[in-house]
């Protein structure tokens, strides 16, 4: 018996379009043989079920196909995804950019509004009295 044979035989038929709920007269919502609270519990309980439930599709449909069915698509996405991030970080870097830009003319308009005696930043470090620098 092959693997995929033996995943098939042990795995149980499945319904996902019911989750139990409208069958048992306990667990309906309009009972009232149970709490709201316990009820929400219950609720996702039946979602985890149904996720399970196609998660064991989704595994059971890529065993069913050959590996390179697989990886083909795996490596499209890993193309797309590539695609994406690049995307992303070129808006991001266009973003900081343009905020620095923003940034930049408003400090020159805050300069130029007090007579010129604003802040100017000297990128060669401290001066000297003889025009040496001091620090570097």
């Amino acid at each position: 018996m092959s693997h995929d044979n033996f995943l098939r035989s042990t795995t149980p038929s499945r319904d996902t379009s019911n989750t139990g709920n409208e069958n048992n007269p306990l667990l309906s919502s309009s009972g009232g043989l149970v709490s709201e609270l316990e009820q929400e519990v219950l609720d996702e309980y039946a979602r985890l079920l149904e996720n399970v439930n196609k998660l064991g599709d989704a595994l059971a449909n890529l065993a069913d196909n050959p590996a390179s069915l697989t990886l083909d698509g795996l490596r499209l996405l890993e193309r797309k995804t590539a695609t994406v991030y690049t995307l992303l970080k070129a808006s991001v870097y266009s973003i900081v950019l343009q905020q620095q830009i923003l940034n930049d003319g408003e400090a020159a308009a805050v300069g130029a509004g007090d007579g010129g005696y604003g802040y100017q930043h000297d990128e060669s470090g401290m001066q000297g009295g003889d025009g040496n620098s001091i620090m570097r």
